[in-house]
This record gives structure tokens, C-alpha cells and sequence, in this order.
């Protein structure tokens, strides 16, 4: 595992705002309260990027981006974080199904926030076994890609057994699986400290 982790968080025009917030939150204050842990040590555990096919996007409610990377000069993510949003045009276009393809080829760890799931379906990289999504969604994700597993209720699930791909439901369930991300990274001790540091009550899955 390398000394820093790379996080690439997704953007596109109407991103959840907070889909994109949350883990972008966890993986800096993880990082922020690992250096404190490690006597002020100046590399950072988690490097966390935003990309997006556009230099600007607009969340949905209206918030701009500006984001770190556009897809032909983003570098390879360690970890993957796709938000949801209304994702209906980005999954429709070629350029983000073809990224997030590429990127997730290659990823330790590849996680979606809500409606994400739908973009990871589209771009083939969850293509069968169990998945999750915002619970208003979970209908539809079921009738588009049949071949899923679509669970209601959990908080995030893992589609394989080594945990390498993770969907999550709604808002506030990506902040929890991230916190779980945290933890399969670098430690229970530092995902615990990170929720603690957000002030934030960390739901974990049964």
C-alpha cells in the first residue's frame, strides 16, 4: 500500500451536493486527525480529488464546482467515490461511462453514493450480486439492471466478499460508508476519530 491513498471523487452537472461532500469530508479529516496521531507527520494518508469532464459543474440546487481534474489529465484513484445526484446525462455520456470504467479497472476500491449505483451499472462496473441506493430509487435501479441484487434497508453493501466495491443509499449513508472505507484502509481506531472529530454519530451496518 502506498504512503498516501489517492481519493477521486466524480462531479458532473446536478451532483448531489452533499453525495459529493460527505466522503470528500471523511477522507480529509481522516487524514487530518492520522497526521495529528503521527506527531504532525507531513504526508497525508488520503489525497482527495475532485474530476469531472468539465473544469466547472453545477450541483443540483445550483452550487458550482470547480473541480481538481478533468478526465484526460486525472491520475489513476486508489479509491473511487461516485456520487448520485440526477444522473440520467451523465449516464448517458460516453466520456463519464468510459472514465469511470477505466478508473474502476484499476481501483483498490470502488464506492458509490445513492443514485451513483446507477452510473457504476452503466458503465458495467457493477453488473451483477447485491447493490443498494437511495431508497426512492430502489425500484427503478431493480427494472434497469435486472441482473442486480437491489437490497432496501442497509446502509451500504459490499458486492464482493473482499469488500472492493460499495454502495451506499441515500445522503447520509455515503458519509457512513466512508467512515467504513476509513476503516477497512487504515483502522477501526481512525474511522472511530474521524466520526468523532465531524461530531458526526457514525451508523454502521448490522
Amino acid at each position: 500500500m502506498p504512503a498516501t491513498l489517492r481519493v477521486l471523487i466524480l462531479a458532473f452537472d446536478g451532483v448531489e451536493a452533499l453525495d459529493f461532500a460527505g466522503p470528500f469530508e471523511v477522507f480529509t479529516t481522516a487524514s487530518r486527525v492520522n497526521s495529528r496521531r503521527r506527531a504532525n507527520d507531513a504526508t497525508p494518508l488520503f489525497d482527495v480529488r475532485s474530476v469531472a469532464a468539465d473544469a466547472f459543474v453545477q450541483a443540483r440546487a445550483g452550487l458550482k464546482l470547480q473541480v481538481d481534474y478533468r478526465f484526460a489529465d486525472a491520475p489513476q484513484a486508489d479509491v473511487l467515490v461516485i456520487p448520485g445526484g440526477v444522473v440520467d446525462d451523465a449516464c448517458a455520456d460516453d466520456a463519464t461511462r468510459q472514465w469511470i470504467a477505466t478508473q474502476a479497472s484499476r481501483a483498490q476500491r470502488i464506492a458509490s453514493v445513492c443514485t451513483g449505483a446507477f452510473l457504476l451499472a452503466a458503465s458495467k462496473v457493477l453488473r451483477e450480486g447485491q447493490a443498494t441506493t437511495h431508497w426512492e430509487d430502489v425500484a427503478d435501479l431493480r427494472a434497469r439492471f435486472p441482473a442486480l441484487d437491489v437490497l432496501e434497508g442497509p446502509r451500504w453493501v459490499a458486492n464482493d466478499p473482499g469488500e472492493r466495491l460499495l454502495t451506499s443509499a441515500g445522503i447520509s449513508a455515503g458519509i457512513d460508508m466512508s467512515l467504513h472505507l476509513v476503516e477497512l484502509l487504515a483502522g477501526r481506531s481512525l474511522a472511530l476519530a474521524t466520526a468523532r472529530q465531524m461530531d458526526y454519530a457514525w451508523t454502521e451496518n448490522q
